[in-house]
C-alpha cells in the first residue's frame, strides 16, 4: 500500500464508518491510493484504528460509487483508469450534463459557487486538487437545474469523472485549455445564453476525452483502406460488402446467380 493516510485517528463508533468513507475518499482522488492499489481490510483498520466491519462498509459503498472494485478472491482494489471506462463515464456526461446546464441558466441560478471552484482550480498545488475543484465547478452548474433526479444521476458519476481527470492530468497536464474552457462555459451562463453554455459544455467534455484517450485508427484503414472520414465507406458496410457472396455471370456476362447459390437470380 501507499504512504500511510494522514489523520487517521481513533473516532466515535457511530462515525466509524463515515470516517474511513471519507480519508479513503479522498485519498483515492488526491492520487494518495493509485489506481489498481490494493485496499487490504486487516491494513486500513490497523490504520485507522477501528475494527474491520467500518471499513468493509466503507469498502462497499466506494465499490458502489465506482471507485473501488471488488474481487472474491482478490479483495478490494482502487480502481483503474482506462479508454473504456473513461468513455462510458464521459459518454453518459455528456447526454445529461449540457442539459442540466441550460436548464440552471434558463432559472437564471446563482453561480458564485463555480466562480469560487475556480479560483480553487486556479490555486490547486497539484493535478488531484485541481480535479477536486473541477469536479467541484461542474456540480455548481448543474445543481440548481431543477430537477432532482438529474443531479443524484450525474452525483453518481462526479467522483469517477475525479478520478479520471486526476489520472489523465498527472500524465498530460491540459487543465490550462480546460480551466479556458471552465471561463467561457461561465460566462455563456452568466450571459443568460443556455443553448451557448450548454453547448460549450458539451464540447468541453467532449474535447477532454477524446483528448485523453483518442480512438485509434480502424484497423483496416491502418491495412490501406480508407476510412470513412476520407470518403471511403465506413467499416460496417465494409465489412457487410465482404461478407456479400460473389456473383457468377454467363460468358456475355448476364448475372446467373452466386458463389454461394448458383441459379439464383
Amino acid at each position: 500500500m501507499n504512504a500511510p493516510l494522514s489523520g487517521a485517528a481513533p473516532v466515535p463508533i457511530p462515525s466509524r464508518t463515515q470516517f474511513v468513507l471519507e480519508h479513503l475518499t479522498h485519498a483515492i482522488l488526491t492520487g494518495g491510493l493509485a489506481p489498481g492499489t490494493a485496499l487490504v481490510e486487516t491494513e486500513l483498520a490497523a490504520q485507522f484504528g477501528v475494527s474491520k466491519t467500518p471499513v468493509r462498509e466503507a469498502l462497499k459503498t466506494l465499490a458502489g460509487r465506482g471507485l473501488v472494485v471488488m474481487s472474491e478472491y482478490k479483495g478490494a482494489a482502487v480502481r483503474t483508469v482506462d479508454a473504456d471506462m473513461a468513455r462510458a463515464i464521459y459518454d453518459v456526461r455528456l447526454l445529461l450534463e449540457p442539459e442540466a446546464m441550460r436548464r440552471t441558466v434558463d432559472r437564471a441560478a446563482a453561480l458564485a459557487a463555480a466562480h469560487a471552484a475556480l479560483t480553487r482550480a486556479d490555486s490547486a498545488v497539484d493535478s488531484a486538487e485541481r480535479s477536486l475543484a473541477n469536479r467541484d465547478f461542474h456540480r455548481a452548474l448543474y445543481l440548481p437545474c431543477g430537477n432532482p433526479l438529474l443531479v443524484r444521476m450525474l452525483d453518481d458519476l462526479r467522483d469517477q469523472a475525479a478520478l479520471v481527470s486526476s489520472f489523465v492530468w498527472q500524465t498530460v497536464p491540459t487543465w490550462e485549455r480546460e480551466a479556458e474552457e471552465h471561463r467561457a462555459i461561465l460566462a455563456a451562463a452568466e450571459d443568460g445564453d443556455a443553448d451557448l453554455a450548454g453547448e460549450l459544455l458539451g464540447g468541453h467534455i467532449r474535447g477532454f476525452v477524446n483528448r485523453a484517450f483518442p480512438r485509434q485508427p480502424d484497423a483496416e484503414a491502418l491495412d490501406g483502406a480508407p476510412p470513412a472520414e476520407a470518403g471511403g465507406a465506413p467499416p460496417a458496410a465494409r465489412r457487410a460488402r465482404a461478407a456479400r457472396p460473389a456473383r457468377v455471370t454467363d460468358a456475355d456476362g448476364v448475372e446467373v446467380g452466386s458463389a454461394e447459390g448458383e441459379g439464383r437470380s
